[in-house]
């Protein structure tokens, strides 16, 4: 049997729904949909450096300030790494928030069809069809090289922690 892993929200406990790959492990593939519908697999961008970062929705001001930093930070970081944006909000409503926040170095991804990075990722809320907040680093051969899950799903992630893990890979 599984261990039991939780976040909290504001304090509450909060279930995680499947397993999580940890610093070493080969990375699970998934399937999101696109601002356009379309399906991108973490195995289309293979050779890249990859930033998978998971939030609850880009509607609420922690998202938002962590998927602009992302954004920000993206600029600085070239063409070998790939800053993947993953919620459960529906492909129109992550483009129009993108357009109304002039976020265009992020991909936004949405998980909302089928969980799939939710469920590989270990990072599925059940009880409320969410993600919870992380950040995973994957290197261009699709190894897991690093892991944070944030513990407060208010909180923003330790970004010069995810920025030393991708410049390590560079």
């Amino acid at each position: 049997m599984s261990e039991k892993r939780t976040v909290t929200m504001k304090g509450q406990p909060l279930d995680l729904s499947g397993g999580q790959p940890k610093v070493g492990d080969r990375a699970p593939d998934f399937v999101a949909l696109s601002q356009d519908l379309q399906e991108v697999k973490l195995s289309s961008l293979a050779g890249r450096v990859r930033v998978l970062v998971s939030v609850p929705s880009l509607d609420t001001p922690t998202c938002d300030l962590e998927t602009r930093r992302f954004n920000q930070e993206a600029t600085g970081l070239g063409d070998r790494v790939r800053v993947l944006v993953l919620s459960m909000d529906l492909p129109f409503a992550q483009k129009r928030w993108c357009a109304a926040a002039g976020v265009d170095r992020v991909q936004t991804l949405s998980d909302h069809r089928e969980a799939s990075f939710g469920k590989a990722y270990g990072l599925l809320l059940p009880a409320l069809r969410l993600l919870a907040r992380a950040v995973f680093v994957v290197d261009g051969q699709g190894v897991v090289r690093y892991v944070q899950v944030v513990p407060e799903i208010s909180q923003e992630p330790d970004y010069r922690a995810v920025l030393k893990a991708v410049q390590e890979l560079l």
